[in-house]
């Protein structure tokens, strides 16, 4: 009885999914699964942004919601994470491509699509990196459900945009 091959994507399939090669996204999954378990580690604090831009927004509302002492006492850090995120993808692109600016959308849809992504984390109780990183790392049901229903509705979502023929 031979043993069971491992998984392997053939050549002209690896090239078909990763264009640019495999290697930079195994490098970012890596640094990504690190940072959550660094966070989860140091501070027992799940790393979903969604739950990072909540606790920033302790600083100017006077919701209760955003005043909960979990969010006040470490909305410090929790800024620096964001912060970091978003400085981390601003020095690679000018790094390796020049400039800020990366895409041909239009800012009205990039701000009607953050809108819809924010009411999104609202009623899923989180964002895709809350938990398709951290819930279903940690085999939550409640994330595994959220997550296969955010990449079904993204899915025919994208499907329905490229059969109206809508483009950036």
């Amino acid at each position: 009885m031979h043993p069971s091959p491992a998984f392997t994507l053939t050549p002209l399939f690896q090239d078909a999914l990763f264009p640019n090669g495999i290697s930079q996204y195994a490098i970012g999954g890596i640094f990504i699964g690190l940072g959550v378990a660094v966070i989860y580690l140091g501070t027992g604090i799940i790393a979903g942004a969604s739950t990072f831009l909540e606790s920033t927004l302790s600083y100017v509302s006077d919701v209760p919601r955003f005043q909960k002492p979990k969010y006040v006492a470490s909305r410090d850090w929790r800024v620096l994470f964001t912060l970091g995120m978003v400085g981390g993808a601003a020095v690679y692109q000018l790094a390796f491509h020049g400039g800020f600016w990366t895409t041909d959308v239009q800012w009205w849809r990039l701000l009607g699509g953050g809108f819809l992504v924010g009411v999104g984390t609202r009623l899923g109780k989180g964002c895709t990196s809350g938990h398709g990183v951290c819930g279903v790392g940690s085999a939550s049901f409640t994330s595994i459900v959220n997550v296969a229903t955010f990449m079904l509705v993204a899915i025919g979502i994208a499907q329905l945009v490229q059969a109206m023929g809508v483009s950036p």
